[in-house]
């Protein structure tokens, strides 16, 4: 875990309401695997850093996340201009295991779910492996513009771009399932592959298990901090009537 002052060093729209920042932190560049996240720090009056997966780590040491502005703090990251800083602590949490003997893996992602996706297909390729990756939005207009994979499919509810219908549903069998999106997403998910491994969407104050702020209910009872055991967890393992199915961020 590294604790630098990242200056941003790029900004891009990738879809109606989304965004990729990039900013320079070449130690966590180079230590970060996919589903781990960083705790970007505001300073400006901003009490609680914000988390954020890593979308792209790259070998010039550079990584990048994904946000749309929902609250004031969201909203003061894509205010910033290249060369304004940001305090970053990472790489944090739990990611994707993609070790072991699974030839074929399919990625789904659900709005916002793309945040560890580029990061998910890089690390499975150089794990030898064949990447699929299913990307789903309401519309065409919410769709990430931004995929990598052996094969993309899209998705959109209400039939605009791609397969009409939910990005569960138009993802294929493989030998290994990687998730990320809305906790109701991720119930799906788990219903029909309980042994997929899924990157939740959690409330998180500290990010390094202090604060108990990210508790994740669990089947066999009790509950995980998410900053630590997870943020990936194994479907079946969570306890999805207990999670709210969708986050309010209006303080993100």
């Amino acid at each position: 875990m590294r604790l630098l002052d990242a200056p941003l060093v790029g900004k891009r729209r990738v879809s109606r309401d989304i965004w990729v920042l990039g900013f320079e932190a070449p130690a966590i560049a180079e230590e970060v695997r996919a589903g781990q996240f960083v705790n970007l720090g505001l300073g400006r009056g901003f009490m609680l850093r914000r988390p954020f997966s890593v979308y792209r780590a790259t070998a010039d040491g550079r990584i990048e996340v994904v946000l749309k502005a929902v609250g004031e703090g969201t909203a003061a990251l894509l205010a910033m201009r290249e060369g304004d800083s940001v305090s970053c602590l990472g790489p944090l949490g739990r990611g994707f295991d993609l070790g072991g003997d699974a030839t074929t893996v399919t990625l789904i992602s659900g709005g916002l779910g793309v945040a560890p996706m580029p990061l998910a297909a890089r690390d499975a390729r150089d794990a030898g492996k064949q990447v699929t990756w299913v990307h789903g939005a309401r519309t065409a207009d919410e769709l990430c513009e931004e995929a990598d994979g052996d094969a993309v499919v899209l998705a959109t509810d209400d039939g605009s771009s791609g397969f009409a219908g939910s990005a569960v549903a138009a993802a294929p069998e493989s030998d290994l399932v990687l998730a990320c999106g809305p906790n109701r997403m991720l119930a799906a998910v788990a219903a029909r592959w309980p042994d997929a491994q899924v990157a939740l969407e959690t409330y998180m104050g500290c990010g390094t298990g202090v604060c108990l702020g990210c508790a994740v209910p669990l089947v066999r009872g009790g509950y995980d901090r998410a900053c630590t055991e997870g943020p990936v967890y194994r479907a079946a393992d969570v306890d999805w009537s207990a999670l709210p199915s969708h986050l309010h961020y209006a303080i993100a």
